[in-house]
């Protein structure tokens, strides 16, 4: 094991790119100053596809959860009612916040594991007309599950006028995304994950149904007011101080996006996320998520035969490899394993090929090479040229 070479596969933060790291090394510019207005410039019009957007995308300076709790505040107001489907620990988050804000959070729970029923949330609207926003996860990083965002906001706009408010955070730029022809109202997601830069920023959209909302809406905010993100970049400017290293590494991560091309970005994605998942079932080890609902960006494995923390340890100790352990009342239960961003089909099957030795040396009885012989097959099927 080299002591300096961390192979990262959690589910964020992401490796970043050597292009991308020597792009946000550059010397640092006056945030206020034409270099900067250009660079907003050419970055603006790279980021509405990712989003399938025409509106501009918002660039703040701040983590995932600063945009969740900017969602929160820019649409609603003390009393509001609000329903958040939680179908793991982020959804669990955004009712924390809802609850900081002292907005009447409904909570519809779903089975970790498990995604979200559109029916279900149709029928809890029915039931409670008053609920103004539903706020539910794209990808729930705690559980791998990749959440059917276009059935909800299908769901949600035909029985109700309540805003629908995503949180993209683990899987923008990895899975297709159209916030236009889906009908969301608000999609924020974060640096870094699968745009594949460090944590410090935040992307929002907005439709032109939720601007009017936040217009009209009373709530006092300052730093996170997003109609002072929206005015300044319509000059080409922040209203507050950038983060102009990472805005760097954003044009640099555009540039790549652009050149692989995202149909081929999204097709990466679901190959690893199939590779990994085939190598998984080859190892008889069960996968927490059903394949319909299984992210293209996180795997979460559920082993019943050995100890997950016991693997974990052991291929970070032979290996440096890191995997993600669960969540709250899955800690110990489950383990994680990020796939997006900077990853390949050759790191899945390093993934699985350390994997392999992990088991074996943590007492698991299986046929060393039968994992990587599963992705292998994928790959040929899936993703060779």
């Amino acid at each position: 094991m080299l002591p300096d070479q961390l192979l990262l596969r959690i589910p964020g933060p992401s490796p970043i790119p050597p292009s991308v790291q020597r792009a946000m090394s550059q010397p640092m510019i006056g945030h206020r100053g034409a270099e900067t207005t250009a660079l907003l410039q050419r970055i603006k019009p790279k980021l509405k596809p990712i989003f399938g957007t025409e509106q501009d995308v918002l660039l703040v300076t701040g983590s995932g959860t600063a945009g969740l709790e900017a969602a929160v505040a820019n649409t609603s107001k003390p009393g509001d009612e609000v329903l958040i489907v939680v179908v793991g620990a982020f959804g669990d988050r955004f009712v924390k916040i809802a609850q900081a804000y002292q907005l009447q959070a409904h909570r519809l729970d779903v089975t970790w594991g498990e995604a979200a029923n559109p029916e279900d949330i149709k029928t809890f609207l029915k039931e409670h007309p008053e609920i103004s926003s539903v706020f539910v996860t794209y990808c729930e990083t705690s559980t791998g599950v990749l959440n059917p965002i276009k059935q909800i906001a299908e769901a949600v706009h035909e029985v109700s006028e309540a805003l629908v408010i995503v949180d993209g955070v683990s899987c923008v730029a990895g899975v297709e995304t159209e916030f236009d022809k889906w009908g969301i109202d608000i999609l924020v997601t974060g640096t870094q994950k699968a745009f594949m830069l460090p944590g410090g920023m935040f992307f929002a959209v907005v439709s032109d149904r939720a601007w009017k909302v936040i217009e009209a809406n009373p709530q006092p905010r300052f730093y996170l007011d997003l109609t002072k993100y929206r005015d300044g970049l319509e000059k080409d400017s922040t209203p507050f101080t950038p983060a102009l290293s990472i805005l760097f590494g954003l044009e640099q991560v555009l540039t790549l996006l652009e050149e692989e091309g995202l149909e081929q970005v999204y097709a990466r994605h679901r190959l690893m996320r199939d590779m990994t998942r085939a190598a998984f079932r080859a190892l008889d080890v069960p996968l927490l998520v059903e394949d319909e609902y299984a992210s293209p960006t996180v795997t979460a494995i559920k082993p019943t035969d050995f100890d997950a923390e016991k693997l974990r340890k052991q291929v970070k100790q032979d290996f440096n490899l890191a995997f993600a352990g669960g969540q709250q009342h899955m800690k110990g239960e489950i383990f994680r394993i990020g796939h997006m961003g900077y990853c390949s089909p050759a790191d899945v099957l390093q993934v699985i090929g350390a994997v392999e030795i992990g088991l074996v040396k943590i007492g698991k009885h299986i046929t060393l090479g039968a994992g990587t012989a599963a992705a292998q097959q994928i790959y040929l099927e899936q993703g060779a040229n």
